[in-house]
């Protein structure tokens, strides 16, 4: 862990990212793309300094409120968090100034915060996005051994149910020629239907490849999955997307699935989802005075 300087926290469209890099050891990480420049090892996770100031000077400078995104580049209940907090302070500024929140984790540390998440969903609105990729719990623990397992995940999505708090569940990525099954993606979906999922964002069925990811992920294919990488390289060379051969079948069963139980499943609807602010009671906030 080392500390660094920024002078911002939230972007143009209110994307907030606490930390850089990842310590969760998902083989599948994008994040680890040199395209995303980072300058220290990945598992080196780099903190913001000073990140909920910050926040709060810039949610101060909003006209007016909005969805807060955080979670699409790293993960904002890593282990760090635990001792540090960070994502916690954010979350209650956040909640003060009556903005909405959309937050992505594959950790069932999440329910920490569910006092939080609850008062924010009560103002305004909140939803809780877990990525679910493997039904299976072994293979779970090695395409991500770092994370809440598929179960956990599965049972905190039930307890947001519960709580009143919408959810979306992120099916990506499907990996071919290893979870890109029927059963797995039947046992997914069965999890969501029993979750009460709002959406399920789903790119189509396969992974992306970029350098810096491609090689992390060649290296736990050869250790976990033996002549695989082979495979990879046979069929799809050094393209970036890597479809599924099951693409096809599988899609078509997805889009049944949900449209039969009415869950929000095209990319471009389940996105207007988040990033729709919805005000639930008058409240006095910074926009008042």
């Amino acid at each position: 862990m080392h500390y660094a300087d920024y002078k911002t926290i939230l972007s143009p469209t209110g994307g907030m990212n606490l930390y850089r890099g990842c310590t969760h050891g998902c083989i599948y990480c994008d994040s680890r793309s040199a395209c995303y420049q980072m300058k220290h090892d990945f598992e080196d996770i780099e903190v913001k300094r000073g990140a909920a100031r910050i926040l709060e000077v810039q949610l101060k400078r909003r006209r007016k409120p909005c969805m807060i995104g955080t979670g699409a580049m790293c993960d904002p209940y890593i282990p760090l968090e635990e001792e540090l907090r960070l994502t916690r302070q954010c979350l209650e500024l956040i909640e003060r100034y009556g903005f909405g929140l959309a937050i992505q984790t594959k950790s069932a540390r999440l329910l920490r915060d569910l006092d939080i998440l609850s008062s924010i969903n009560a103002k305004t609105k909140c939803v809780a996005q877990f990525t679910l990729t493997t039904f299976n719990e072994t293979l779970c623990r090695m395409l991500e051994p770092g994370v809440s397992s598929t179960a956990e995940r599965f049972a905190a999505l039930e307890t947001l149910r519960d709580a009143g708090i919408p959810t979306v569940v992120w099916l990506s990525p499907i990996l071919p020629f290893i979870n890109d099954t029927e059963e797995n993606l039947r046992g997914i979906l069965d999890y969501c239907i029993r979750a009460g999922v709002r959406g399920i964002l789903c790119f189509g069925f396969g992974t992306t490849m970029r350098e810096g990811s491609r090689e992390y992920f060649y290296q736990k294919l050869d250790e976990h999955f033996p002549g695989t990488k082979e495979r990879y390289i046979r069929a799809f060379g050094g393209s970036y997307e890597c479809r599924s051969p099951n693409h096809a079948r599988l899609q078509e069963l997805f889009a049944s699935e949900c449209r039969k139980h009415g869950i929000l499943h095209l990319p471009d609807e389940v996105f207007r989802y988040l990033h729709r602010f919805e005000s639930k009671e008058r409240q006095t906030s910074i926009f008042d005075v």
